[in-house]
């Protein structure tokens, strides 16, 4: 899916980014938990997944809180009555009359004050892995002590911009390096350390257990098991005092919602809203994957100018799906300057990426080609898994001047014809490991 675009609502002085996407026919509004940046969350494939199962059954319109992410920064700490109405400002801008809305972890007590403040405007209300407080109390024992939140906020001061909370907020993915590097990347560009901090410190204070029993809208409850971060009392908590609530409870200890087992997240929420699951269409399957990726890009659009550089991407593409028809390929996604793209055999993937680099060639384009084969999750449509990203790392190690694949391909081609000469070990960014890397040439 193409990255939607960012826009700007006006909210009293704020002006608060948000993104709208998806073809579904109701509109979903999502309130993120305490820090976001809605376009650099589209980097991590997962999170992205999520957002683009969401949008095929619902309209999406999501933002950056004020003082989060692409949102103007502000003076203090907003409180939940000012992000509250950041809510609606953001509906107004995207001419959204009502719609359901998805709060998760502190994103939850935005979107439940919301629902009981504006029912008029609310169609539904979910909630993912949220609560009514941040303190322990006698009669709220599934949240942490004073102290205990404490000296949370003085850890996050001390390690913030590093790969802090993995362990808590998404254990599933506690060894994945890249993720590991992206999280820490998205908290960088979401909120400065003394933002996290101030942030942190209001979140504390959180306490919407009054308003609970004024929630009049249909509400659906999802609590994973073993969250780490809000324990399953806090779900159970919110579902027994919403009138009417369902309440969902999920295997796994994941914070986010969108890592571990996503696609039931998503099916809970979409029959819900709609009374039906879509139908499950996941497969794995080994294929080879070839992306490709214009070099230099963004300096020839600027030489070019805007027409120009329109008119030669056009004829760039044009060219690149000419050869993935007549190899058999299919294309899963465009990059912008580039393509996703899976074969049913290697050696198919490698003569149409040749005659890629031909054909852009002859429009004087340089490309980078790389190909990898190997199992790959198959999602209405789409694909994903650690051969994509391989492929995608292998890619970015070509120089244009051949095609570039890994040993995997190179031994699954033998007696095909293709001559291969040596690149030499690589590592791969984000994947363990060096790897064998070859300079492909098939025959015209």
């Amino acid at each position: 899916m193409k990255l939607p675009e960012t826009r700007y609502a006006k909210s009293g002085g704020v002006h608060v980014a948000y993104q709208t996407f998806g073809q579904g026919g109701l509109d979903l509004v999502v309130v993120p938990g305490w820090a976001s940046h809605i376009e650099y969350a589209w980097e991590e494939p997962r999170l992205a997944r999520f957002l683009e199962q969401l949008g095929r059954f619902a309209r999406v319109t999501w933002f950056d809180k004020r003082g989060t992410g692409l949102s103007d920064r502000v003076t203090g700490v907003p409180i939940l009555e000012e992000r509250m109405d950041d809510v609606r400002a953001v509906m107004d801008a995207a001419s959204i009359r009502r719609a359901a809305i998805l709060g998760w972890s502190e994103g939850g007590s935005m979107a439940t004050l919301f629902a009981a403040s504006s029912p008029d405007r609310v169609q539904a209300l979910i909630l993912f892995g949220a609560f009514a407080k941040r303190l322990r109390s006698p009669d709220y024992p599934w949240a942490p002590t004073l102290e205990e939140r404490m000296a949370w906020i003085s850890q996050i001061e001390a390690g913030w911009g590093g790969e802090v909370e993995v362990e808590t907020l998404a254990p599933s993915m506690k060894d994945d390096p890249m993720f590991r590097r992206w999280f820490a990347a998205y908290g960088r560009l979401s909120v400065s350390p003394a933002a996290a901090v101030a942030l942190a410190t209001m979140n504390t204070s959180i306490d919407i257990r009054a308003v609970l029993g004024s929630v009049h809208v249909p509400t659906l409850v999802l609590h994973r098991t073993g969250d780490r971060d809000s324990l399953l009392g806090n779900g159970q908590y919110l579902a027994s005092h919403i009138p009417g609530a369902k309440f969902v409870e999920l295997p796994g200890e994941d914070h986010t919602c969108w890592t571990g087992d996503s696609g039931r997240v998503v099916e809970e929420i979409q029959e819900f809203l709609t009374g039906a699951r879509s139908p499950a269409s996941v497969d794995r399957v080994l294929l080879s994957i070839l992306f490709t990726d214009i070099i230099g890009s963004t300096e020839l659009a600027s030489k070019l100018g805007d027409r120009s550089w329109r008119d030669l991407l056009d004829r760039h593409n044009h060219a690149v799906r000419a050869q993935l028809s007549r190899f058999r390929g299919r294309e899963v996604k465009t990059t912008g300057d580039g393509f996703l793209a899976v074969f049913d055999g290697p050696a198919r993937a490698i003569r149409s990426a040749e005659a890629i680099r031909r054909a852009t060639a002859d429009l004087g384009l340089q490309v980078r080609l790389g190909i990898h084969t190997g199992e790959c999750e198959l999602l209405d449509g789409d694909v994903a898994g650690v051969g994509v990203h391989i492929a995608a790392r292998v890619a970015a190690q070509s120089s244009g001047r051949a095609v570039l694949v890994t040993s995997t391909v190179k031994d699954l081609t033998a007696g095909a014809g293709i001559q291969f000469t040596d690149a030499g070990l690589h590592s791969l960014k984000g994947v363990e490991g060096s790897w064998h890397l070859y300079e492909a040439v098939a025959p015209e």
